[in-house]
This record gives C-alpha cells, structure tokens and sequence, in this order.
C-alpha cells in the first residue's frame, strides 16, 4: 500500500529499504494467454519471486491483450514466442504454465513435458480419465515435477476450515460434508469452447472439480459410489457455434459415499444473479459452516467467515477471513496468489502442500462418475467405474 501511494513515489530505487525487494529468481513461460492465464501473469509479478519472461497463445487478439494488460503492472519487456515449441525449449525460461484451453492441456502437455521443465497445469489436467490417466502415468516417472491448478485449496475460508478440521480436530471424526457453489453462467471465451462437453470435459468436470478435490481431501478416503441429478435447465438453450448446440449443465445435485462411512453432497446452480459459496462439515463433536458472498452486481468486496458451533460440547464461534484487500483482488479471492507461491517453493525444492497428478486424477474421477449418473439416471460404483475406465492397475 505504502510504496505505491502517490506521496512515495518520489522514494528511488536506491533509498528503498522497507519497500526494496529480491529480485526474482525464475523465470516463467506463460502459455495460453487467456483470462486464467493473464492472471496468473498478474500474480506471479505481485509475488515477485518469478518473472513472466515469455508468453505464447495461438490467438494474436490474445497476446496483444495479455501484453497490454500487463504493462499495468510490470515494466518488463515479454518474449513472445512464434510457436509452443519455443515457448517449451527456451533456455532463459526455468518454468511453463499451461493455461490454454481444457482440451489441448493433453497434447500440450506432451510438448512441455520434452523440455523436463517443472510444470504447472490448469485444472482440470484433462477433459477425458484416459489422458488422465496418461499425465498421471507420465509425472511418476518425469525428472520434474508437475502441480495441477486446483487453487480453491487456497481460498481463505478452505485453509481455515481445513485446519480447524483436520489438524485441530475441532469438529471430532468428520461424518459429513456438505459444498454447494450459486453462481451467474459460464463467461465467454475465445471459440465459445466452455459452451461444449466435448472441449470442457463438462461442467461437473470443468468448473467442480476444485470442490470434489475439496471433498476427497477432507473426506480422507477412497470415494465408493456417486448418484448424481442434474442438466441443461436455463443457460445457452439458444445458443449454437458451427451449427452445434450447446450441451453443458448448469446445475446438479451430487451425493458421494466414501470407504470409510464419510457422506458427502455436492450442490451447483449457475443461473443465479450473484456469488455463495458454502461448505458444511459435521462430525461426532461439532459443525463448522465456510462461507463465501459475494455481489458482483453491487460492486461490494466478497465476504467470507467460518463458524464453528459445539454446543454443550465446547467453545462456539464465527470468524471473518481474508487475505489482504491487494491480494484478493488479484484473483479467485487470492487463492490463485498462494497457488504460485507454492509453485515457487517447490521450484526453490521445497516441500509443500499442493495439488499432484494424482489429486487431479481422483477429483476428474469423482466428477466424470457424477457425469455418467446423470446420463445414466443410476448410481455408480466406483470401484466398478475405474475397472471399467482401465484405471484399475494405475489406482491399485
């Protein structure tokens, strides 16, 4: 806040000391220059341990956005690299993010991969449990290392209510848990490409697999079976690109059963006029309620608290969280901020608690077994499901 009010700006690189910072120590290679992707460009200059050197997408109306953006905020010049080849193989470049589309995240994963780069992913890793599968296979054995884009594990209401559940205990054995997203319908991209299953994976896979990662992690165990209800109910029921009608659900009900007797739901709307999230965990000696408003229509900063009820059992009480106002604004309320932040330990080989190939997978499984319930109208076994898939020797 200090050092960029206009009563400092007169305070030179040479007198900054309170101010002054490291210089960055890596250099990153955006590719696909999107929304997803000039945020990340956005965060990594905030952070400042890493600098976006180089930025590639196939879209030149992309890139002229992404540069002209980014001057907002840094004065360093971006290489732009003519194809994914150089973007992958440049020597000054220590680190690739694949922010590109969801359906070619596999093929250009492939190339990234040939450069033995370190590598960070967008969620989802993939749109269909074959590639990833593949990608999970591929990082097992890959000299690097690669972190998948799950940053809702970094939402302030979630580290909150991750470690007054699980390291804290505060709520005993977790029984049950409860997350539901209301939100208004997907924006527009270049191509339309999240208006269809086929390029987005689907919606259940597209957009929810950060709350069924959320809900493997809490739940700590295999999922069993999922029953799912949902469809095509208001969005886009006009709307057709090429003479192909759009296919993606905007809402569902999914119920998931776990090895060790947790019980799960997963509720979604996507025609609704502003922003809730809200995640419900109860064990054998509390609830705690995480939730997260906000009101794009009236401009209003988001709100987010986590409360904590015992009852007789012991202390009550509710708490609003946040990160700092800079940060939230930068990004999915600063989750995307503390996502490079763990990127960048681990560059710096650091160990640090971030979403694997293998997380990525089990939330992709989660989701694509909601998805074939709902066209199925039949729960899914799970078990049955990765058998069936040819996954079962990779999740043995």
């Amino acid at each position: 806040m200090f050092e960029n009010s206009p009563g400092q700006r007169h305070v030179t690189d040479g007198d900054r000391y309170l101010y002054a910072q490291d210089a960055p120590q890596y250099n990153l290679a955006i590719i696909g220059t999107g929304t997803i992707g000039q945020e990340h460009m956005r965060v990594a200059a905030m952070l400042g341990r890493a600098r976006v050197h180089g930025i590639f997408d196939t879209q030149a109306h992309s890139l002229d956005s992404a540069e002209e953006n980014f001057k907002r905020f840094s004065s360093d010049t971006l290489v732009r690299y003519p194809d994914l080849h150089s973007a992958c193989n440049d020597s000054a470049v220590d680190a690739l993010m694949i922010c590109t589309p969801n359906y070619t995240h596999f093929e250009v994963l492939k190339v990234a991969m040939a450069s033995s780069k370190p590598i960070f992913l967008e969620k989802p890793m993939a749109t269909g449990l074959q590639d990833a599968a593949a990608i999970v296979g591929m990082s097992e054995t890959y000299s690097s290392f690669i972190q998948i884009g799950l940053q809702y594990r970094y939402k302030a209401q979630y580290v909150e209510a991750f470690h007054e559940a699980l390291d804290r205990r505060s709520l005993g054995v977790i029984k049950t848990i409860s997350v539901s997203e209301h939100r208004p319908p997907f924006l527009d991209k270049v191509g339309q490409w999240n208006k269809f299953s086929r390029f987005s994976g689907g919606t259940l896979v597209e957009k929810c697999c950060h709350y069924f990662d959320l809900i493997n992690l809490l739940a700590q165990a295999r999922p069993s079976r999922v029953y799912a209800s949902g469809g095509q109910a208001v969005n886009f029921l006009d709307f057709a690109k090429d003479g192909e009608h759009s296919d993606i659900d905007d809402h569902a009900y999914v119920v998931i059963d776990y090895d060790n007797g947790v019980r799960a739901n997963f509720t979604l709307n996507m025609f609704c006029p502003d922003f809730n999230e809200e995640m419900i965990i109860v064990g054998d000696e509390g609830k705690l309620i995480a939730q997260e408003n906000f009101n794009f229509q009236q401009q209003a900063e988001s709100t987010t608290t986590v409360e904590i009820l015992k009852g007789e059992l012991g202390v009550s009480k509710k708490s609003a969280v946040s990160y700092t106002r800079a940060l939230e604004q930068s990004g999915h309320h600063g989750s995307t901020y503390y996502e490079h932040e763990a990127f960048v330990d681990q560059l710096a080989g650091e160990s640090v608690d971030c979403a694997t190939a293998m997380q990525g997978m089990w939330s992709m499984i989660v989701a694509s077994a909601a998805q074939q319930s709902m066209a199925t109208g039949q729960a899914v076994d799970v078990q049955a499901f990765i058998d069936t898939n040819g996954l079962g020797t990779l999740l043995a």
